[in-house]
């Protein structure tokens, strides 16, 4: 047990938890850009950017990613709530464990951890998510989408980016 304990809290190396001031600056923007979006917007009404290719469009989404469950009587606000407390969790953790050098692994987390947490504050605040940026061409359009949510997906492209497509040992290197 005491080796144990000797092992927890003696690193040799800084660990990765000052990534976590990156997820600080997701969150930070996230709100700052869902408050101009509802202050800015009107609800579901199209602020045309890029003509056929970017709208500003405000739109409130009680549900997960695509809207994946917005239909229920309100029991889902919690289940994700759960979600993003219990993920961000455990990449805090994964990055207690991840040297300070390894980008690789703490840039994705780090914003994976910004983009939940930065959604989390929107559940606890209004019971769902703001969204506001909706890209489309034509006739096909992407579901609305925040900045947390950007931050979230591009954390979890690199995860397999570095991970996978460059091999686990690549993925694990500080330089």
């Amino acid at each position: 047990m005491r080796r144990m304990k000797e092992r927890m809290f003696s690193q040799s190396k800084p660990n990765a938890l000052a990534w976590l001031l990156l997820s600080a600056l997701v969150i930070a923007l996230d709100q700052l850009t869902k408050h101009i979006a509802i202050a800015e917007l009107q609800p579901y009404q199209p602020h045309e950017v890029i003509a056929g290719l970017l709208n500003w469009t405000l739109a409130f989404n009680p549900g997960a990613a695509f809207s994946f469950l917005a239909g229920e009587d309100g029991w889902q606000r919690w289940l994700f709530t759960a979600l993003a407390i219990g993920v961000s969790t455990m990449l805090a953790f994964w990055l207690s464990r991840t040297p300070r050098g390894d980008w690789r692994n703490a840039l994705p987390l780090a914003l994976i951890i910004g983009g939940a947490l930065g959604n989390l504050v929107d559940r606890l605040r209004f019971g769902h998510v703001t969204d506001f940026i909706q890209v489309y061409w034509h006739e096909w359009a992407f579901p609305a989408f925040n900045v947390a949510d950007s931050a979230i997906s591009v954390g979890a492209v690199l995860l397999v980016l570095f991970g996978f497509l460059l091999g686990g040992n690549a993925a694990g290197k500080g330089g």
